[in-house]
């Protein structure tokens, strides 16, 4: 079916009323729930296939969030689509206000290539919840998992209300020329600004959910041992491709050397002295970002790591010391198993240097002192992120996640899921049993100019 084709059948579909009722959302989402339960073990397959990832690790970072998010709107949604009663100022006697969500309509999907199910499904959870149509297009650089979600998607929703549509550059292309009600991208900056040039030429909201490089801080507090272990989980996950890994530390100069020969004790711990032949280390998605990753690495700098495998597109866990703003691998986003370190040696430092650099995705903090956690939260601008730990504050449907500046604009998961996919109308019921006469012409100023200064004082 032509892209245009679906769209206008979505269209149909949409304004039919057919999303509306909100048991049916839940209804679609049990029924989504249920697929994914049904299909786990071949989408872990795929992700192994695509990207290398272990059963487990593909189940943990994917299809087990996929089903908490479900889980999550399914209990909630109800609840997020009532209308939500506000405060009617005394000018407006006598009415009731309200707050009233509305789906958009036909949406548009875009996700990316690294965390193919999880990224796909999971907007997707929250604009079916919302009420709204949805063509999916997840990346063409995860085949395997793609064909997967068709499967899934084709098995559990007609096409008039949820599609899929593969491809690469060609298809994209084609999408963004569509009018949408709305376009939900995750993705890379580059892409991201592409993106928002179309939704411009039609006014169509979009969030972005983009990247950036993240700061890892670690001061002369911290607990190192305990830090070199979460960041090495954080860092080298899914080999380094994700969005809101520590990108590069910024460690106080008086405990660089202790976090460095922990962090490198660290590899070894979790990946074996090998980490290449480990049966739970993943692969680099293609050839084109294997050789972007390694032309990033500094040998004379490696203190860790630093051999890789073309043939199996796979790069040890590395690290990189003597690092500064000047070498390659601090001029973009990473997105690979390489860990560069820098210092500083107050937290001026700090916020200075990233005062002057693109806001990032995340932000991670290890220190034992509260007020520095404080301040770091008041004084640095970011998307979201942890204190002691790394990544798992994506990790909840609790919270919204989302970017700011340069890594992005709005956030989803859970409730903020729900209200990214929605329109919220703000409506005054009028009643017809009183209609006060100050506000008509001919305008008096007597009795009824001090009653109007009293309602609106």
């Amino acid at each position: 079916m032509q892209i245009d084709e679906i769209l206008k059948k979505q269209r149909t579909y949409f304004r039919s009323g057919a999303t509306l009722p909100v048991q049916q959302r839940i209804e679609n989402l049990k029924k989504l729930q249920e697929a994914v339960k049904n299909n786990e073990e071949e989408i872990c397959r795929a992700l192994t296939e695509d990207l290398g990832k272990s059963d487990f690790e593909g189940f943990m970072c994917e299809v087990g969030l996929v089903q908490t998010e479900i889980s999550y709107m399914i209990r909630h949604t109800r609840k997020f689509a009532r209308e939500h009663t506000v405060l009617t100022p005394l000018a407006q006697f006598a009415s009731r206000s309200y707050k009233k969500p509305v789906p958009y309509g036909n949406t548009l999907i875009m996700s990316p290539w690294n965390y193919p199910f999880l990224l796909t499904i999971d907007p997707l959870v929250d604009a079916i919840a919302a009420g709204n149509t949805a063509v999916v297009k997840p990346s063409a650089y995860s085949p395997a998992t793609s064909a997967v979600i068709e499967k899934i998607i084709g098995e559990c929703f007609p096409p008039e209300y949820v599609a899929v549509v593969t491809g690469g550059r060609k298809e994209n292309s084609a999408l963004l020329e569509q009018k949408f009600d709305f376009v939900f991208f995750t993705g890379s900056q580059t892409v991201g600004r592409e993106v928002l040039r179309h939704t411009a030429e039609h006014l169509t909201p979009a969030v972005l959910e983009l990247g950036g490089k993240s700061p890892c801080i670690v001061d002369s507090t911290a607990k190192i041992p305990l830090a070199a272990r979460r960041i090495v989980f954080g860092k080298y996950l899914n080999c380094g491709q994700t969005c809101v890994a520590p990108d590069y530390i910024l460690c106080h100069s008086s405990i660089k050397d202790q976090l460095v020969e922990e962090i490198c004790r660290q590899i070894t711990v979790q990946y074996g002295d090998d980490p290449l032949t480990g049966p739970d280390y993943g692969k680099i998605i293609n050839e084109k970002h294997f050789d972007r990753i390694c032309g990033l690495i500094d040998p004379e700098k490696t203190v860790a790591g630093g051999n890789v495998n073309r043939q199996t597109l796979q790069i040890a866990p590395t690290v990189m010391t003597g690092v500064t703003w000047d070498d390659a691998v601090m001029q973009e986003e990473i997105f690979g198993p390489v860990l560069p370190v820098l210092t500083f040696d107050t937290y001026e430092e700090i916020y200075e240097m990233l005062a002057c650099r693109p806001k990032p995705l995340a932000l991670y903090l290890f220190t034992q002192d509260r007020q520095r956690m404080k301040e770091v939260s008041e004084r640095c601008s970011y998307g979201g992120g942890c204190m002691n730990d790394t990544i798992i504050h994506l990790a909840t449907s609790a919270m919204g996640f989302g970017g700011v500046g340069e890594s992005g604009m709005g956030a989803y998961h859970g409730k903020d899921g729900f209200d990214v996919f929605s329109h919220t109308k703000s409506i005054v019921d009028k009643k017809t049993w009183i209609d006060l006469p100050m506000r008509y012409q001919p305008y008096r100023k007597g009795l009824y100019g001090k009653v109007l200064h009293l309602f609106l004082k």
